[in-house]
């Protein structure tokens, strides 16, 4: 599963003031990402607010995606949620000739015992017709996967060929990296603590910032997975403030802010989300590293 080593990013959905997808900005941000050096993309997670959108839109999202995409980098597609029926289903009714990993949350809000989160996926593994990529993050499902549960999930189902870890513990990720299974994949969801997961042992990051910062990001990445500390950690120093700028009001509204900064898309979020305050736009626009990608004209 080298296709997934490095930097993926987890795109956003652009609006236009109308509060409707804006199809123009989406393309010149795929294509902003790819350019910059990502290894692949993300369509439909957290970060595309796809719990605001309706099934024509993410319907749109997803061919927008991947028309622009045109088969440059592999595409991952959000599939998940807390009615594992439901998930099932969509999984079985789905087109996913278009991509090729699947990316679903662990249940959220019905807080599952580690039984009910193992069990979750294995009803997932029996009917995905793409790889598995986990996704954990305690901080939005209200329930943290334990390594345990991973790794038995890791070793049980060869579909299952990786974990988003995003829990934002650096030491629970080090237990998974070390007894997972020689080729699972551990994957950063926390773009501040990418690199020290990298440097032990980690496959890279499905990233926020590597999508308005692609270039430097997924460079910093690159630099880890060979090894390269000190050129890894010079990129790393120069964006420790704008990662945390763009997580400082939540996510998406952070990045959407980059992307107006640069000229790609505008700020705005739907409810029950609210863009970036102007205060923090205005520490985003003095960001030095944005004012040299902005996109001119």
């Amino acid at each position: 599963m080298s296709k997934f080593l490095g930097t993926g990013v987890a795109l956003v959905t652009p609006f236009r003031e109308d509060l409707s997808v804006d199809v123009d900005a989406l393309i010149s941000i795929v294509n902003h990402a790819i350019n910059g050096g990502v290894e692949y993309l993300v369509v439909l997670g957290t970060t595309a607010e796809s719990a605001t959108l309706s099934i024509e839109e993410k319907q749109l999202v997803k061919q927008t995606i991947i028309n622009a995409n045109n088969g440059r980098v592999p595409l991952v597609v959000g599939v998940g949620g807390n009615n594992t029926a439901e998930v099932v289903n969509e999984l079985q009714t789905s087109d996913l000739s278009d991509f090729d990993a699947i990316l679903s949350v662990s249940p959220y809000y019905n807080k599952p015992t580690q039984e009910g989160i193992y069990q979750h996926f294995k009803a997932i593994a029996a009917v995905s017709p793409l790889p598995i990529i986990l996704y954990n993050v305690p901080g939005r499902t209200g329930s943290n996967v334990l390594p345990k549960t991973i790794i038995r999930l890791a070793n049980d189902f060869k579909n299952i060929i990786g974990v988003k870890e995003a829990a934002g513990d650096i030491v629970q990720a080090m237990k998974l990296i070390k007894d997972k299974p020689k080729d699972f994949l551990v994957i950063s969801g926390d773009d501040m603590i990418t690199l020290p997961m990298v440097l032990v042992g980690g496959a890279g990051v499905i990233s926020v910032i590597g999508q308005g910062l692609p270039k430097e990001f997924s460079s910093m990445v690159r630099y880890a997975l060979r090894g390269n500390l000190d050129d890894a950690n010079h990129i790393h120093f120069q964006l420790m403030d704008i990662i945390e700028y763009i997580f400082e009001e939540g996510n998406p509204a952070g990045i959407k802010a980059v992307f107006e900064t640069l000229g790609l898309s505008t700020a705005l979020t739907r409810l029950p989300l609210m863009p970036a305050s102007e205060t923090l736009k205005s520490k985003i626009r003095s960001f030095p590293l944005l004012a040299t990608n902005k996109i001119k004209g």
